[in-house]
């Protein structure tokens, strides 16, 4: 009897033990869960509203892209730094290719908190952000070290209105885009009527003559297999990453615009991260610019490398040639500065001092 009496005790004492731990105060159920042994801090909060010290943070990182691209490298060295620099106290899940959010809804989803850091062009969304499409005009920058510092510093200084809702983790760009073919094009008269796959952005190809045909990068090598495409603009790391050097052989030499990327997490989800884990990304902003645009310089030579071994031809334009390409192309940066500035923002001012923050970074990475 006293052998039941004792279990029954038992029982409701573990009964009422779980009950006082399951009715414990809340903790932030979107991104964030409590350390292992940390009852006496998982109902805390930080004085800025952050977790408190102790807790996982965990964020989630959205790209439209595959995992072998760079600016998905560039993701997952991100993600590395992070988590080291803040002692595992924070913890970074990758989604790319497009597994969370795709290149469409990509930033929306941020602001609906589906990820907490979406990766993505500006370029695509050029109503949304119509100061910052001007970094992607042609003929700006030598390669994707300059034009990533550039685009980053000139985010930081004008902080423009189209990125109110945002806080700007890292932005960074490609090299210059080429325009890969089929056929040789070594003039505008080769390049007329030809259907060659855009990024989106300002209307170069449509400058040049050539037929623009809207597409995302997945579906280019079967666009290319079947005809529906002659060429593609791009830079030039795809034709190894892609094996488009197995069905582009001609590369006009002739550097045409950037496209721009920039990782944006909501500025509701960033007030919610404690001041030592702000200060983290904040120092990793502009390291990371840097890191995307050497990987790509340096991945650029491999590629070309192997395209040439490939038998791709890299064609280079006479002087005459490459001034036709010059005036053709004149008129697309006025319109893009007039269109701009008619929206009420600063873009003579912005584009003046992107020329000279560029003018300096080639002079350091030449």
């Amino acid at each position: 009897m006293r052998s039941r009496i004792l279990t029954v005790l038992f029982v409701l004492a573990l009964l009422g033990l779980t009950s006082a731990v399951g009715c414990g105060g809340g903790t932030n159920e979107s991104t964030t869960t409590s350390a292992a042994g940390s009852e006496a801090t998982s109902a805390q909060t930080t004085e800025t509203g952050g977790p408190a010290t102790g807790e996982t943070i965990t964020l989630k990182y959205a790209f439209f892209a595959p995992a072998n691209s760079f600016p998905a490298v560039q993701m997952e060295k991100w993600a590395d730094e992070v988590e080291k620099r803040t002692n595992g106290r924070v913890k970074v899940e990758t989604f790319p290719g497009g597994t969370l959010l795709t290149a469409k809804n990509m930033y929306d989803g941020v602001l609906q908190g589906v990820a907490d850091i979406g990766l993505s062009c500006p370029t695509y969304e050029p109503g949304r952000f119509p100061l910052l499409s001007l970094n992607d005009l042609p003929g700006l920058y030598p390669n994707a070290k300059v034009a990533g510092l550039t685009f980053y510093d000139l985010i930081q200084e004008f902080k423009p209105a189209e990125l109110d809702k945002f806080k700007v983790i890292t932005a960074f760009a490609t090299e210059p885009g080429y325009i890969a073919t089929v056929k040789k094009v070594a003039s505008l008269a080769d390049l007329k009527g030809m259907e060659i796959r855009s990024p989106g952005g300002p209307k170069a190809l449509e400058a040049l003559g050539a037929a623009s045909v809207g597409m995302p990068m997945s579906e280019v090598g079967q666009s290319l297999q079947t005809g529906v495409i002659d060429g593609y603009l791009s830079s030039r790391e795809v034709l190894k990453d892609f094996k488009f050097a197995e069905k582009t052989k001609y590369v006009a030499d002739y550097p045409l615009g950037v496209i721009s990327f920039a990782a944006l997490m909501s500025k509701e989800k960033w007030d919610s991260l404690p001041a030592d884990v702000q200060k983290v990304i904040d120092d990793l902003g502009a390291e990371m610019s840097l890191f995307a645009g050497s990987y790509l310089d340096d991945h650029v030579k491999e590629s070309m490398t192997y395209a040439q071994g490939q038998g791709v031809t890299f064609v280079t334009l006479s002087d005459a040639e490459k001034a036709k390409w010059d005036a053709a192309l004149q008129p697309l940066e006025q319109t893009a500065v007039s269109q701009v500035a008619g929206a009420g923002l600063p873009a003579e001012d912005f584009l003046g001092k992107l020329r000279e923050k560029a003018a300096a970074y080639a002079q350091q990475y030449k």
